[in-house]
């Protein structure tokens, strides 16, 4: 019997191996438990509210910029924590998306997580740069190269008349000349488009015809309900094969040839600066652009017109009237005879004469 026990406790895989693999249960369980507490630590980490609780907070991630270096900013910004559980934070929730570069508006006690998914889906702040209708191409580039949220070169002044003014929403670091390229091909993409609407018994007969005489319409008149109605003026006169007259074609002439005399597309008195009206010897001057001298379009634009202008001009309605003068409402008086525009005129002249005095 004492031979037969001493058998039993000698068996191989007796108490030995249920010991080592109760020891190797545990130490699983323990990995297992360990693994559990460090996700649901991390779940909670990334997802609870950020440091800042005062208020929204501007930060910028720069153009190149590794997730690494964003979150440094980020903690030196006191966005977040650690910029270490940030960039994990990235591998786990980017889902193999990118941190766009951008401004960027955090919010008050953004988590980790919000950032992440704000920055991935390039909700970045856009600012606004606006392009009035009827600035010339110098003044385009003026604009860009003035602005402080724009970057890069200040790009050479394109051909007048071959950007769309409108109001550009950019991100904060855009280039200068991407801006343009954008501003040009809008302008191409929007051309188009109207002339492919246009009324088919026009004076004009190309898009650049049609940027021409819209660029004219577009410095007569600053009121958007006149330009149908100072287009079709211009289209009866290129109809009858009337000189346009436009007081703009000779301003442009003129600071052309005489920059000195001009100052932001006005003229100018020399020696004063201040601003003043065309003088004789300028109506009579033949600047290539002067509509009282040609008897047709100008050669180019002399502004960038915008797409109001445009399909004005391509598509104008059908009247009579053949002038126009200023009313001194900040409008225009129209009329379809010689007798009828003289009377405009000289009412006009008493509001010049009344306002001098």
């Amino acid at each position: 019997m004492a031979a037969a026990h001493a058998a039993r406790r000698d068996h191989p895989g007796g108490d030995g191996f249920w010991a080592r693999l109760n020891s190797l249960l545990t130490i699983a369980i323990v990995i297992a438990a360990v693994s559990v507490l460090a996700i649901i630590g991390f779940i909670w980490e990334t997802s609870r509210p950020g440091p800042n609780a005062r208020a929204d907070a501007i930060v910028v991630a720069p153009r190149g910029a590794s997730v690494t270096a964003i979150g440094r900013i980020l903690e030196e910004e006191g966005q977040i924590r650690s910029a270490l559980v940030f960039r994990l934070a990235t591998m786990v929730y980017a889902r193999n998306r990118s941190l766009q570069a951008g401004e960027y508006e955090i919010a008050a006690r953004a988590s980790p997580r919000a950032i992440i998914e704000q920055m991935t889906s390039g909700r970045a702040l856009l600012h606004p740069i606006t392009i009035a209708e009827g600035l010339t191409s110098a003044m385009v580039i003026d604009v860009l190269a003035n602005s402080d949220v724009l970057t890069g070169e200040v790009p050479p002044i394109p051909a007048e008349g071959g950007v769309l003014p409108e109001t550009y929403n950019v991100e904060r670091g855009m280039d200068r000349g991407a801006l343009l390229r954008r501003m040009m091909n809008d302008r191409d993409r929007v051309l188009a488009d109207v002339w492919a609407r246009r009324a088919r018994d026009l004076p004009i007969a190309t898009p650049e015809e049609a940027v021409i005489l819209a660029s004219i319409v577009e410095k007569e008149t600053g009121i958007a309900s006149e330009r149908p109605r100072v287009a079709a003026v211009f289209t009866n006169r290129l109809r009858q094969g009337i000189q346009l007259q436009s007081d703009p074609t000779i301003i442009y002439g003129v600071c052309r040839l005489h920059p000195e005399r001009c100052r932001n597309g006005r003229l100018v008195n020399e020696r004063t600066g201040v601003q003043r009206g065309i003088r004789q010897s300028e109506i009579d001057m033949n600047t290539g652009y002067n509509t009282y001298r040609i008897p047709r379009l100008p050669p180019t634009p002399i502004a960038n017109p915008g797409r109001a202008a445009l399909e004005a001009v391509v598509n104008p309605p059908r009247t009579n009237e053949l002038f126009f003068v200023a009313d001194g409402t900040g409008g225009h008086a129209f009329a379809a005879t010689v007798v009828e525009h003289n009377r405009n005129v000289a009412r006009w002249r008493e509001i010049e004469r009344a306002s001098s005095n």
